[in-house]
């Protein structure tokens, strides 16, 4: 009788061990295919665009000639945008996020309010262009400004902001709060000097991660109709402006096979903008926690 129980055991942990195989084995083939497919995605642009960085592509204006064009003027822009988002989304977002966390009842209201951040946070960015042209573009008459580009795209990174600043500060222990008000602090006290020097290193990441998101969006400034077409740089917050999405765009929409690689160029130096707001995420973040 025993002899037959061990046997079923031995036979069911064969069985377990041959499905966690076959799923290790699909995970593992699910994985290649994914990275597989972004490496020759990657080996295509460089390919067609490496040789095509060169200074005239960052000093150079768009043209119609691809020989004389450069993307000066999307660079720029999209520089000065994140200049205005930055500052406007992190007050914004983790001014929210301390209230929703730190200040505001846990009711059905809260619940609600919540509930459709999380929401926002989800929703395609072409809503937000949409919102953008109605609010800022017609109803405030900001025309096709700079400043009409930064708020909509102010509003498609708060939701994002404010749920990571709210993950952020939850991760802080109840026992660090506690403390703070022993000791005699006020409720804003131990918000600003001991919740968020234990939080500001994941509310920092968050932040830069929505940046680097909005600084590769296309949708929404194309529907508040900013330009393809730019050879100046804006002066003011009200001037009429590009990015460099928009830009490559208008590359990757011309037949001309000069401009292609002009396109793919656009995008590596586009991606070298991602990567490096990445990694000073992760260098942030990493400098915060050893001095917590």
């Amino acid at each position: 009788m025993s002899s037959i129980f061990i046997d079923a055991n031995r036979k069911q942990i064969a069985g377990r061990r041959r499905i966690d195989f076959s799923l290790k084995l699909l995970f593992l083939v699910a994985t290649s295919i994914g990275v597989i497919a972004l490496m020759a995605l990657l080996i295509d642009i460089i390919t067609d665009g490496i040789h095509m960085i060169r200074p005239e592509l960052f000093n150079n204006f768009p043209s119609r000639k691809a020989s004389e064009a450069g993307m000066k003027s999307a660079i720029v822009g999209s520089l000065y945008m994140l200049l205005i988002m930055t500052p406007l989304s992190f007050l914004l977002g983790v001014g929210a996020a301390i209230y929703l966390e730190e200040y505001a009842k846990k009711n059905r209201i809260t619940r609600m309010i919540q509930l459709n951040i999380s929401t926002l946070a989800g929703v395609p960015s072409i809503v937000y262009g949409i919102l953008g042209l109605t609010l800022f573009v017609r109803e405030l008459h900001l025309g096709r400004s700079l400043l009409a580009g930064s708020f909509t795209m102010t509003l498609l990174v708060l939701p994002i902001i404010i749920v990571s600043a709210q993950e952020a500060i939850r991760s802080v222990p109840k026992s660090r709060r506690d403390a703070s008000y022993a000791l005699g602090a006020t409720k804003w006290q131990t918000v600003s000097r001991s919740v968020l020097p234990s939080c500001i290193s994941g509310i920092l990441t968050g932040v830069i991660l929505a940046m680097s998101r909005a600084i590769g969006e296309t949708a929404p400034l194309v529907m508040i109709g900013a330009l393809t077409f730019v050879a100046f740089l804006p002066t003011g917050p009200l001037d009429s402006f590009t990015v460099m999405p928009i830009q490559i765009y208008n590359w990757v929409s011309r037949p001309q096979a000069s401009f292609q690689e002009l396109a793919a160029s656009g995008i590596i130096v586009l991606l070298v903008m991602l990567l490096l707001m990445n990694l000073s995420a992760i260098l942030l973040r990493n400098k915060y926690n050893k001095h917590i």
